[in-house]
């Protein structure tokens, strides 16, 4: 094809710039060649294994082990490797190996007689599994995911020909010599974690990452090292980005959300932030106050102390008023965010101890406010005032955090659109006859993924440095943590004061978004899907947020399996209602598989006893052929590489651009 056709053909204009600059990196027809049958033959590839997780909620054991075995990839791989020639305990025994390499080997050592042996047929064994976990990758690509120190080595062991008879004695004296010079154990656990990496091409978090559990902050580290990954903002997750960057409303709901739960370590140890200006603070104003309606939900009995318990009781009696105090001046501050309804200091009469919500009056649960000024409710006194300041201090100087909530910003987003899914945590705001509800959002009006793009772009400038925006930004996050029409929160109203202050049932439900009851009609999900540009025939929604309770029937597959919510109860405060211990989703190159998770025991069982999660594994969906690379984003993306490699062809034989040999 002539340049002057080719340019016609693809929609190229004259100007020549963009191949200019694809020149230096491939300066002749070999190099742009080359390049082409490599990107070519990688649409051919089948598609990479995608794992997603939601509402991890800082149950970092659950989820770390269920990041080690994939949800069952890794065990399915040894089996189908092994099942004639392993036992059923041998293959337990090579999958625990693999998931924690370090722990395992030396449980091994203080059983195996003949270590020598043993190294060399699990390190045979683990060559297998990774030959299998790298089949969906080229081998440069393997290359780059190899652990330093035995890329070489491993290259050589993973590309070796079964027929090749001239070079058995060649592998066989690399294993020899990786034991004799006692590297088996580096090198077993290098091959290990290899084979984690290889069988996950991308994770996909849909939200709530924090609060509840005791490991947010581990999991947060583990994130950060994965090799390929997104974030689906939750509104838990929202909540500690708008703490950390001085959202005093923000910060309030964190404390309280800690002290709830037992979970003053993840602020104090893993974040090292002192909350003792605000323990001396609670013990002087409410030390005469049992403040029974704030006994700490013990998820974790281990650690349970009566004396803690008090002190935790007062603190979450503290940072509760100054939370509604603080939302209080925010809801003024903002008439826009239309959440006067949640007003409530000011409904309280503390002399026939009721509070009028919503024209009627309920008595009140606990009448004991100390802090409280009646005439000016929603003021901080000035030790409340003084607490808050040192509280933001703390928040927003703590490195680590600092860390997390910037990864939280930069792979994060209120939705994703990645191989024909759309990942968001919550909802779309809905009306009740299905149409998207209109929201006012700095002036204007905006639905479905306006709306939520808006929504983003305001987060985003609540991280941008010294600009008029920021503040409005960081004010948008508490809006996006418990606000009416937010998509991450997805109800009308948080009903917090409520849920501590009054018995009667009624005042404390939060009705859920229509979407909710929407979503179970397929052609909502069609309009929903079309309305982010997929296409309803090949695509899926993925959610998070609303716990699927299995106990009464509920399901996590909606509209004939074109919405799938897989929050199934990971957190430990969940299992009761939910029935099991968390869905997980994976979609490889067949299609969808659904995992649901019994409770994982500990990792110490895991490790000694070989306890694996249990999950009970359903096809959702399968293809009729192997889904390729060439079908998905990815492959977009490599088309789009190759289009411009060929018309870079045409422009060195036409001569329009001169060949760097």
């Amino acid at each position: 094809m002539e340049f002057a056709e080719f340019k016609k053909t693809y929609g190229y204009d004259n100007d020549i710039r963009y191949l200019r600059l694809l020149r230096h990196r491939y300066p002749n027809i070999n190099s742009a060649s080359e390049e082409i049958i490599n990107l070519q033959a990688q649409l051919n590839l089948p598609k990479g294994t995608e794992h997603f997780l939601s509402d991890i909620h800082g149950e970092y054991e659950s989820f770390t082990h269920i990041l080690k075995n994939a949800s069952g990839v890794i065990k399915s791989k040894i089996d189908n490797v092994f099942s004639n020639t392993l036992t059923e305990a041998e293959r337990k025994t090579l999958a625990t190996l693999i998931y924690y390499p370090e722990e395992k080997l030396a449980l091994v050592k203080e059983t195996t007689s003949n270590m020598n042996e043993w190294y060399h047929l699990t390190l045979y064994h683990l060559i297998e599994v990774c030959k299998v976990s790298a089949s969906k990758y080229t081998r440069e690509a393997v290359r780059q995911s190899l652990p330093k120190g035995f890329g070489y080595i491993i290259d050589e062991l993973l590309h070796a020909q079964d027929d090749a008879r001239s070079k058995d004695r060649y592998y066989r004296e690399i294993i020899h010599t990786i034991i004799r010079i006692g590297q088996a154990d580096a090198f077993i656990t290098a091959m290990s974690h290899l084979i984690q990496r290889l069988s996950i091409a991308r994770l996909h978090i849909i939200g709530d990452i924090y609060d509840r559990g005791p490991g947010a902050a581990i999991i947060m580290d583990t994130l950060m090292q994965y090799h390929s990954i997104d974030i689906q903002w939750g509104n838990h997750d929202i909540v500690w980005m708008g703490a950390a960057r001085g959202n005093t409303c923000c910060i309030a709901n964190v404390i309280r959300n800690s002290a709830r739960y037992d979970n003053m370590d993840t602020i104090e140890e893993a974040y090292g932030i002192n909350l003792r200006p605000l323990a001396v603070f609670a013990m002087q104003a409410y030390g005469n106050d049992p403040c029974s309606v704030f006994i700490p939900k013990h998820i974790d009995m281990t650690k349970y102390s009566k004396r803690d318990e008090k002190l935790i009781a007062k603190i979450h009696k503290a940072i509760t008023v100054i939370q509604f105090k603080l939302e209080g001046q925010m809801i003024l501050r903002h008439p826009e965010y239309k959440m006067q309804n949640r007003l409530l200091l000011d409904k309280i009469d503390p002399k026939s101890g009721t509070v009028n919500i919503e024209g009627k009056n309920y008595p009140l649960t606990d009448t004991t406010f100390p802090t409280i000024d009646f005439t000016a409710p929603y003021s901080l006194s000035a030790e409340e005032a003084e607490v808050v300041e040192r509280l933001k201090t703390a928040f927003m100087h703590s490195q680590r955090l600092k860390q997390h909530v910037q990864f939280l910003h930069d792979k994060g987003s209120i939705y994703n659109r990645y191989n024909s899914n759309l990942m968001f945590h919550g909802c779309i705001p809905m009306t009740r006859n299905g149409n998207f509800a209109t929201v006012i959002l700095e002036n204007t009006h905006l639905k479905g993924k306006r709306y939520l793009d808006a929504a983003e772009r305001l987060v985003r400038q609540g991280f941008s440095a010294d600009t008029p925006q920021q503040q409005t930004g960081i004010d948008f996050m508490w809006y996006l943590w418990c606000g009416p029409q937010s998509p991450l929160f997805g109800k009308n109203k948080a009903a917090t004061f409520e849920q501590y202050f009054v018995a009667n049932k009624d005042v404390q439900t939060e009705t859920k978004n229509a979407y909710y009851a929407c979503i179970e009609k397929k052609e909502t999900c069609i309009k929903i899907l079309q309305e982010f540009h997929l296409d309803p025939e090949t695509s899926h929604i993925i959610n998070g947020h609303v716990p699927v309770e299995i106990k009464k029937g509920q399901s996590p597959i909606k509209a004939e399996g074109k919405l799938l919510v897989i929050d199934g109860g990971l957190s430990k405060g969940y299992q009761p209602r939910t029935g099991i211990a968390g869905y997980t989703l994976l979609y490889n190159s067949h299609g969808l598989i659904l995992a649901s998770h019994e409770p994982f025991e500990s990792r110490q069982k895991a490790i000694i006893e070989e306890i694996d999660i249990h999950s009970n594994i359903t096809v959702l969906e399968t293809t009729g052929e192997r889904i390729l690379i060439g079908d998905t984003d990815a492959g977009m993306e490599l088309k789009e590489q190759i289009h411009d490699l060929e018309l870079l062809l045409a422009a060195y034989r036409e001569g329009i651009l001169s060949q760097r040999l």
